[in-house]
Order: C-alpha cells, then sequence, then structure tokens
C-alpha cells in the first residue's frame, strides 16, 4: 500500500510500523434519506488538521502511535455487492499483516464488508453497535443489502445474542420484536454498556465495534442522513467509547457523517474528535 497524501491528523506512519491502519469507505449508495456519507471520509481527513494531536480526556497523543492512513477506497457505485467486496479484501489485508483495520465512512452498510473479513477469522465475533436506528430489517423496499438492513446481515454471520445494541430509538416494529428475540437491545442510552464490557473482557471474547454517529443527539451532531431526536451527548459516547476499548477489540468503524448537512462544520469537527479519541482509547491494547 502507498500512504495517502493527505492523513488524519499524526496518522502517517510507515506501515510496516504501523499497529493500526485507517482506511475510508466513501460508499452512500444505499441511503434511505438524505444523501452524503460518501464525502464523510474525505471530510474527516481534512477536518482532522483543526483538532490538535493531544487528547485532555486520555492523556494521549497521536503522535505516540503509529498509525497508517491508508487513504479512501475507490468503490463502484450501483450494486452494493462489489464495493462490500472491495472494503473486505482491504479488511483481510490489513488482518493479515497483523495489523487493526479501523473503517471510516460513508453509509453505515460499509460495516458489512469490514465484519465479513473479520467473522472469518474469529467465528465467536460479538458486535457493539452504537446507533440511533436498529438496522435490523429483513430488506428495504426488496433490497437485503442497504443501510437499514446491515446489522441484520451481521447477524446472518454471528447468530443470537452476540450483537449488543446500544443507543437505538428508531425502527419498525417488526425490528424491535426482532431485537428483543435475536439480539442485545439497550435502547435509549448505553444503560448496561459497563456491565457488558466487563464480562467480554474476562472472557477475551473477540469484538467488532461499530459506531454510527447519529447515535449523538442531532443537537449535537445535525450533518447525518436520518437524524433521530433523543440521542446521547459527546461526553457521554467519549465514555462509552473508553468503555469498550477495555474488550479484546479486533475491528471498528465510525461512520454517517454527512458533511454538507451541517454546514457550520460543527458536526465533521465532532465525527474527527471521535475517530482521535477512538484510536487512542484503542492504542494500549494493540
Amino acid at each position: 500500500m502507498n500512504p495517502n497524501i493527505e492523513t488524519f491528523i499524526g496518522c502517517d506512519a510507515d506501515y510496516d510500523q504501523a499497529k493500526l491502519v485507517i482506511y475510508g469507505a466513501p460508499f452512500d449508495s444505499t441511503t434511505s434519506f438524505r444523501p452524503g456519507a460518501r464525502f464523510g471520509p474525505a471530510a474527516i481527513r481534512h477536518e482532522s488538521f483543526g483538532l490538535e494531536t493531544y487528547s485532555p480526556y486520555q492523556d494521549r497523543d497521536l503522535t505516540d502511535c503509529q498509525v497508517f492512513d491508508s487513504g479512501d477506497l475507490e468503490l463502484s457505485f450501483g450494486s452494493p455487492r462489489a464495493p462490500l467486496d472491495d472494503i473486505r479484501a482491504r479488511a483481510e489485508e490489513i488482518l493479515k499483516d497483523g495489523k487493526f483495520p479501523l473503517l471510516v465512512g460513508g453509509e453505515h452498510l460499509v460495516t458489512l464488508g469490514a465484519v465479513e473479513a473479520v467473522f472469518a477469522r474469529h467465528p465467536d465475533l460479538e458486535i457493539i453497535h452504537f446507533d440511533a436506528h436498529a438496522d435490523l430489517r429483513q430488506d428495504y423496499l426488496g433490497v437485503t443489502l442497504s443501510h437499514a438492513c446491515v446489522l441484520r446481515r451481521c447477524h446472518d454471520l454471528v447468530g443470537d445474542g452476540k450483537i449488543h445494541q446500544f443507543c437505538i430509538r428508531s425502527g419498525d416494529r417488526e425490528e424491535f420484536r426482532f431485537a428483543r428475540q435475536h439480539t442485545d437491545l439497550h435502547p435509549f442510552d448505553f444503560e448496561g454498556l459497563e456491565e457488558l464490557t466487563d464480562r467480554l473482557a474476562k472472557a477475551g471474547t473477540p469484538v467488532y465495534f461499530t459506531i454510527d454517529l447519529d447515535c449523538l443527539d442531532p443537537s449535537v451532531f445535525p450533518g447525518t442522513g436520518t437524524p433521530e431526536a433523543g440521542g446521547v451527548t459527546f461526553p457521554q459516547l467519549l465514555n462509552a467509547i473508553r468503555l469498550v476499548s477495555r474488550t479484546h477489540l479486533v475491528g471498528a468503524d465510525v461512520n454517517e457523517l454527512a458533511p454538507m448537512l451541517d454546514q457550520s462544520g460543527a458536526s465533521t469537527a465532532t465525527a474527527c474528535k471521535v475517530v482521535r479519541e477512538l484510536i487512542l482509547a484503542l492504542w494500549p491494547q494493540l
């Protein structure tokens, strides 16, 4: 792989030396409401230079980490299977080289390609999912590969009781019925997360961590395709990220920033900070 010309701030290590690799998936072809998440990865990378590399929340600095930013994948539009295969192939390459894959989307469907790669190596995989939406539809308007179905497709892989969902506050009746029977559902907030992460950490269970940024309240994060009132605050999300980082994480992603939907730039700045804090929370475990 060649280094990206513009990297996320502080993430310019050589690939061979890196322990964590960022890869972008600028895809939003199945977005059901407001498009624009395809521009999220580039915006996060560019606007990250408005941040400091140092986090006062964690007393850690990106300059002390060896992170390689591989840039954005060049993904086709239309049928989602080909982009998902490309995402999976990049994740497989990163995993094969013994490095941690951090995907930046893009709409939430991009998670499926990464999960497919991680699940192939860790068949006992469990998933921690932060989102406003359940994403558990069997299909959306007859299409089974949609950002509205991504966690249902992940459930097809990992099975019952392996997906732990937090902040969920939107979905149709059937999705909530399915969740109550087949996933570990925690609606509205992060209640139960500390107990879950304690259990998973003690067991050494491999965990994939997916953050849909619309888990945040739209008063904090309006720049997303499907905003839902009633979300969590930014400090609550940062604390939750630190809790999840105690588990045996084997892959992660941050997705669903649509930067042009918030002309103030505040949503993009928030997304940048989430990525920084996630990397720094992960780093001691890598």
